[in-house]
């Protein structure tokens, strides 16, 4: 398996790409993927390439304010015996990205992203109608961009369904998988929504769970698309092992030749504490010393004392064992009874809320926390805190110590997926590293870490140095876009060379039963 797929700059002819995702910022976010999808496409215009990118027109998404216009009449998309209209808006995101949103209020007109019974048949159905679309503006791909389970039926389609379309026969695809956890597990009934049943189970003898008796949406995106990549290097070869691999790891070992980790990027532009006019004082890496008001603007917002001596570590989280809060739980009240204090932002399980009101509650002058989603505040974290944690059981990429470090807050992590590839570990003799690393996933090790963060903190020199080598690191998208584009052209390339003798061994061929599903 490569780790990076690469090429010259300017080598590539322009490519025209559909770029299918969940989710896109600014039009609708719950979390990485959005980001991703947000910045990525514009990265790709800037190289010249025809990237469209196209999502659900889900109800939450403010019409007026991101100028939605149909420009598609209603056409019907076949949903296993019946079919459903299916409505094509357009908006633009920067740098001239056209944004295409499928319509169908009995779909998406809803409260959530995520989160329904019938979710399987949403994004067949976004999935369908995102293809179709591109007849019907006449403009044909050469490569599919997916991502992430809720487009993995779309390799699937074009290797079957649309393998003798004229019109997408040579249309190659690419998936990228964000989060192997979340991997679409559905019964039967989406083989027939899917129209897909001819082709019956996918099955692999050394899968623990049985993909024989259920439909796994990622697993196929896997299996049939013509390259795969994650989104960090050492993401990609953990999920090859049994730890990582969350039961798809015989698959990806069976398709490690076509997968890849190309490290995400971030908006430079709109993440710019220079620019940024969210924060209580703008600053660069020249001008730190005005860094302290965004921390003492900080202390006030979560309602800790201001002291400017006292260092802030600060965590922006998704409150899930997934997060390392599992260790963190076990930690923190050794963590503060240090001289430190702690700034929480984050959402999630009921566990981790009842955790940290704990926590706030018996120390009322240390911990800020805060149980809910404030994009404000996530910034005035970034921009305030001295230290940002994130202690990961795994991590595929990570943009908060990316984040951190571009806002001069230096971050302490677990060497896991992507915080092992942009996080390096302070060495005292030396004076190299960007911030604090531990291995082990423990609690002591994650408290060790900490404690040698707070030592170093008490020298300013050494302190200002980590800082700056984090802010001079380079994490824009030009450089993964680049290497996107090298993907794409090996998606071409696979497209046209017979398919791997191992994935038609996975692939089952008797037909379904007919028996009614339970949905």
């Amino acid at each position: 398996m490569d780790e990076q797929a690469t090429s010259s700059p300017g080598a590539a002819k322009a490519l025209k790409v559909l770029f299918l995702s969940a989710e896109v910022d600014p039009f609708a976010k719950t979390g990485g993927l959005a980001d991703v999808a947000g910045s990525l496409p514009k990265a790709l215009r800037r190289m010249g390439h025809d990237i469209r990118v196209a999502m659900p027109a889900y109800g939450r998404i403010d019409r007026e304010r991101f100028g939605l216009d149909p420009i598609v009449d209603p056409f019907p998309i076949p949903m296993g015996a019946e079919t459903r209209p299916a409505t094509i808006y357009q908006s633009m995101m920067g740098d001239g990205v056209p944004v295409y949103f499928t319509g169908n209020a009995h779909y998406f007109d809803r409260e959530n992203i995520y989160g329904y019974e019938d979710d399987a048949d949403r994004f067949v159905f976004y999935c369908r109608a995102a293809l179709e679309m591109c007849r019907r503006i006449d403009w044909q791909p050469d490569v599919v961009h997916c991502n992430d389970w809720h487009t993995g039926i779309v390799p699937n389609w074009l290797h079957t369904v649309y393998a003798e379309d004229a019109f997408f026969k040579e249309t190659a695809t690419a998936y990228t998988i964000h989060n192997l956890q979340y991997q679409g597990i559905y019964d039967r009934h989406v083989l027939r929504v899917a129209g897909i049943e001819e082709y019956g189970f996918v099955v692999h003898s050394e899968v623990p769970q049985n993909l024989n008796e259920v439909v796994d949406l990622m697993a196929r995106g896997i299996l049939f698309t013509d390259v795969i990549n994650t989104v960090s290097p050492t993401y990609a070869e953990e999920i090859l092992t049994p730890e990582f691999g969350e039961g798809l790891d015989p698959l990806l070992r069976d398709r490690q030749g076509d997968l890849y980790g190309i490290l995400n990027g971030i908006d430079t532009e709109e993440w710019n504490p220079a620019t940024d006019d969210q924060i209580a004082a703008t600053y660069d890496v020249d001008s730190l010393e005005r860094r302290a008001e965004n921390k003492l603007a900080l202390q006030a917002d979560v309602g800790l004392p201001q002291n400017s001596d006292v260092p802030v570590i600060g965590i922006i989280t998704r409150l899930a064992d997934q997060k390392g809060l599992d260790i963190l739980e076990e930690a923190i009240d050794h963590i503060l009874d240090l001289d430190v204090q702690f700034a929480l932002l984050g959402v999630g399980e009921r566990h981790y809320h009842n955790l940290f009101q704990r926590v706030a509650d018996e120390y009322p002058s240390k911990a800020g926390i805060t149980l809910t989603f404030n994009a404000p505040l996530a910034r005035k974290i970034y921009a305030g805190s001295d230290m940002f944690l994130m202690p990961s059981r795994f991590e595929p990429c990570g943009l908060g110590q990316m984040l951190s470090m571009r806002y001069g807050s230096v971050p302490i992590v677990r060497a896991v997926g992507g915080l092992a590839d942009t996080v390096f570990d302070y060495n005292p003799r030396t004076g190299e590293g960007n911030g604090f690393v531990f291995t082990d996933y423990d609690p002591w090790a994650l408290f060790a870490a900490v404690v040698r963060a707070v030592e170093i903190y008490r020298h300013t020199d050494a302190w200002r140095q980590v800082q700056i080598r984090g802010m001079h690191t380079d994490f824009s998208w030009e450089n993964s876009a680049q290497q996107y584009v090298t993907l794409y052209q090996r998606a071409l390339k696979a497209l046209h060379e017979p398919r791997s003798p191992v994935e038609y061994q996975v692939i089952e061929d008797r037909p379904i039963d007919r028996e009614p599903a339970s949905e």
